[in-house]
């Protein structure tokens, strides 16, 4: 998750009464040649029509590709890797200490806590994963609220693709839906979804070492707002992209019953997909073994190694759920402000947790791809420990 103070909406929570914060609210921040001869003319005779049309074969089976490699060829990804049904939480770690990383007014919960409070759980009517804020406890001042932070307990190599079929996003809050190299900054940060409070729009960001930078991307959307993807650049606002379609965060997202994020970590380069529920490419809603990335169109954001290489900038990542309460990009009263009236942590964590009653994921699948016939995306331990 990153950290950035751009925001294209306005206000829609209502006012509740502030009341003076006494007290340490913030934890600690912890922070990825030609040559020439002469020689004489031949003799020219005319040359028969089979001839021509056999040449011509010859160089279009040579040069297209070259001319248009998108048409001719296209990665191919077999699925290596489920998280559904009564199953989907395994295979995740959970945090378990407070937001020592963004700052938030939040406690990321072990995974018993998460389990008995019904914070991390397969609905038994949907058979899809919840993971929510804590919206029925009153916290008093001075305390944090209980939430959620997961991470798989295997890395993601490049040369993988995967893809998380979603219901429901939380807002109002600060969530996200990411992936991380253990010992970041290096190894760089991939937020396919990520935005906070109530903006209305997804935006997908790289965070890394310094040199990276998005040029010349092959992308749908033309709402950049920032190429410079080092964290020590604009207060580690990283590369990031808005998505121009309003159901891709926040109610919008799920009264259209949400869609999919499709985000592909290639050689070439970091694409992010995203489809309305009524508009998933026939090869990802059939929930096929097997699809090809030209099933998906021009990707919504797209980062290429020319600007960034990839083999340099990042290593193989943990996928991330996580929903944080304020903290430092949430929480600044100016960005707050922009989408949100009354204070963040006073008129909203404090209190019974109503506020807080549209702040989970409904997750129904994530799948990890690997290009076919490769073990280019293979799964290994992850350094991170378990809670």
């Amino acid at each position: 998750m990153r950290i950035s103070f751009q925001s294209f909406s306005f206000c829609s929570f209502l006012s509740f009464p502030s009341t003076e914060v006494t007290g340490d609210l913030v934890a600690p921040h912890i922070s990825p040649a030609t040559t020439s001869s002469t020689r004489t003319k031949p003799s020219i005779r005319p040359l028969s029509l089979s001839f021509l049309n056999m040449m011509w074969q010859a160089s279009l089976s040579i040069f297209l590709p070259v001319l248009l490699p998108g048409a001719l060829a296209a990665t191919t990804y077999d699925m290596v890797k489920e998280f559904s049904g009564s199953t989907f939480f395994d295979g995740w770690n959970f945090y378990g200490k407070f937001d020592n990383l963004t700052n938030g007014d939040a406690i990321f919960v072990t995974s018993s806590v998460a389990k008995s409070s019904k914070l991390a759980y397969v609905d038994s009517t949907t058979n899809r994963a919840i993971i929510k804020v804590d919206n029925t406890t009153k916290v008093a001042l001075s305390d944090k609220r209980n939430t959620v932070r997961i991470s798989t307990q295997d890395e993601i190599g490049v040369g993988s693709v995967w893809i998380a079929d979603m219901y429901h996003v939380p807002y109002g809050v600060w969530p996200a839906f990411w992936s991380q190299a253990p010992n970041w900054p290096t190894g760089g940060e991939i937020d396919t979804f990520e935005h906070w409070n109530m903006e209305l729009h997804n935006e997908m960001t790289l965070h890394t070492n310094p040199g990276c930078q998005q040029v010349s991307p092959a992308q749908t959307s033309t709402v950049v707002n920032s190429t410079d993807c080092s964290f020590s650049s604009n207060s580690n606002a990283g590369c990031g992209v808005m998505d121009p379609n309003d159901s891709s965060y926040g109610a919008k997202f799920a009264a259209a019953q949400g869609g999919v994020f499709i985000t592909e970590f290639a050689e070439s380069g970091i694409s992010v997909w995203f489809f309305n529920r009524t508009s998933i490419p026939t090869s990802i809603s059939s929930n096929s073994s097997s699809f090809s990335i030209a099933d998906l169109g021009t990707p919504v954001a797209n980062w290429p190694t020319g600007g960034c290489a990839i083999d340099t900038f990042f290593k193989p990542q943990n996928l991330i759920f996580d929903i944080t309460l304020c903290g430092d990009a949430a929480g600044n009263k100016a960005v707050f402000a922009q989408t949100c009236s009354g204070i963040c942590y006073d008129d909203y964590v404090v209190g019974d947790g109503s506020n807080y009653n549209n702040a989970y994921f409904d997750v129904a699948s994530v799948r990890v791809y690997s290009v076919a016939g490769t073990t280019k995306a293979t799964l290994r331990p992850s350094s991170w420990a378990a809670d």
